[in-house]
């Protein structure tokens, strides 16, 4: 498969528009010394300013491959040994990117910071939740996640689980539904 071809397996993942509050400049920051590689997709108005940084720290275990198809998306999620959403502020709400991690029974790593990102992934559960703007708690659950394969697995496991108990189409809509349905009836 081309995809495995250029990016091989077991690396760690970040799919977002690149945006101030997402972190990446912690993420390069936890990649200096690391034996771990990160494939880092998207763009956005910060690129330039990211992917400078990049070549000026000199990581050559960093990849950005731009925006990219679905189809390739996909097969990256697949690869991966899990995803990384180290955004450090609070303008982070949700984190889709976690939901789709969750979906291909990836295990997640992102930053406590008060929002919906530490309820998709449950700290210890469906992966890990480190501190906010701390490369060196990224890193070491980078590390972690790298060093216990069948630990990692089984996270990914529980967040796909996780994923169809709680964020399917379906359960999402009638979550929605019985919120309006709360609201209007307060409302009468």
């Amino acid at each position: 498969d081309r995809v495995a071809a250029d990016y091989g397996r077991d690396f760690f993942l970040f799919i977002g528009v690149w945006r101030y509050y997402k972190g990446l400049h912690i993420l390069l920051k936890a990649m200096q010394g690391s034996s771990s590689r990160v494939v880092v997709v998207g763009s956005g108005p910060i690129e330039a300013r990211i992917r400078s940084r990049a070549a000026r720290m000199g990581l050559d275990n960093v990849e950005f491959p731009g925006r990219v198809d679905d189809s390739t998306k996909v097969a990256l999620l697949r690869l991966c040994r899990a995803v990384v959403l180290p955004s450090h502020l609070r303008s982070e709400a949700f984190g889709m990117t976690l939901l789709e991690s969750a979906m291909y029974s990836k295990p997640m790593i992102c930053a406590e910071v008060g929002s919906g990102t530490s309820y998709i992934n449950v700290d210890g559960e469906t992966g890990l939740v480190v501190a906010p703007n701390s490369p060196a708690a990224l890193s070491e659950a980078m590390d972690y996640l790298r060093d216990n394969p069948e630990k990692s697995r089984v996270m990914g496991e529980k967040a796909r689980q996780r994923f169809l108990e709680n964020f399917t189409g379906d359960i999402m809509g009638a979550s929605y539904r019985d919120i309006y349905r709360r609201v209007l009836a307060n409302n009468t």
